[in-house]
């Protein structure tokens, strides 16, 4: 019996275009417990640096008009840890899993991708949005010089499918995709968090220890979808589409503006079960519409 929800996304096939983002969905085994996750189409590991990191000290998560604000701090075991105590539960399930990799320099980013890329993943997530330390604490994905520096270096000691993460905050969104494209990505995701502050009246002093915050959920979904389809009219690239989707109408815009799948990121907070139930009213929509396959509606506008 044909799927109607199978896509095509590089060289996998995809039970269904739902992938759960990362930093939302940990390394899956909690979420295993609530519901069966093999019915995804992929998740995306938390993200990881090459050494372990505590993460940022206070408030870490505040909630925002339609939506909420992060600041974590990258908390993670390292790539080591990961490898030893992690993969091996992510590797036995049956869907994608995509490594996320982050960086505070370019020395970082090519040991651990090195490293997951040896361990026969199924992909990497390659995140430029983190700050870096040698060009004073700016992401490395707001330029295209630095974008093309660290997507070219990873690329090299990558033997896996490369798909870079960009911030939405880039000078040119556009122009950072096309740059990740020429020096090797195989894919694009986006967007990541935009960044954002916030004030406790009460208190009267900033909320976050680190200032500024990752502003995630539906209050952003307007722009992550235009971004998208800015993209995808512009490149030749495959896109992950990410940015406040709640329900499978959601999935539907970011699929028709041109994305060939979507991750799903805050509304695992709301929902732990979001991914379970967006897949069941997809396939309910595609019957209702006598739409006989999701990919006939994806890059339609």
């Amino acid at each position: 019996m044909n799927n109607p929800l199978e896509v095509k996304f590089l060289d996998f096939s995809l039970k269904n275009p739902i992938f759960m983002a990362s930093g939302t969905f940990g390394f899956g085994k909690e979420f295993f417990e609530i519901y069966n996750i093999e019915k995804l189409g992929g998740i995306v590991s938390k993200g990881l640096t090459l050494n372990p990191r505590d993460g940022n000290q206070g408030i870490r998560v505040w909630e925002t008009s339609s939506g909420m604000m992060n600041s974590v701090g990258l908390e993670n075991p390292g790539v080591d840890s990961f490898i030893e105590k992690e993969l091996p539960f992510m590797k036995s399930l049956d869907l994608i899993h995509v490594i996320n990799i982050s960086g505070s320099n370019l020395n970082e980013y090519i040991e651990a991708c090195e490293k997951i890329s040896q361990e026969k993943v199924d992909m990497i997530e390659l995140n430029i949005s983190c700050p870096n330390i040698k060009e004073n604490n700016i992401p490395f994905g707001i330029k295209e010089e630095t974008t093309r520096i660290v997507v070219r270096e990873t690329r090299k000691v990558t033997r896996v499918p490369l798909m870079v993460k960009l911030s939405p905050d880039a000078e040119d969104i556009v122009k950072i995709a096309r740059v990740s494209e020429e020096e090797g990505a195989d894919a694009i995701s986006l967007v990541n968090t935009f960044r954002a502050f916030a004030i406790d009246v009460e208190k009267k002093k900033q909320v976050f220890d680190n200032v500024y915050a990752g502003l995630s959920g539906p209050c952003i979904k307007p722009i992550a979808l235009r971004m998208v389809h800015e993209i995808v009219k512009d490149t030749n690239i495959p896109v992950m589409g990410i940015g406040g989707i709640m329900n499978h109408m959601d999935v539907m815009e970011f699929l028709m503006a041109g994305a060939k799948a979507v991750q799903i990121g805050t509304a695992n907070f709301i929902n732990p079960k979001i991914g379970e139930n967006i897949i069941k009213n997809l396939n309910s929509y595609l019957q209702k519409n006598n739409i006989y396959n999701i990919s006939d509606i994806i890059g339609i506008i």
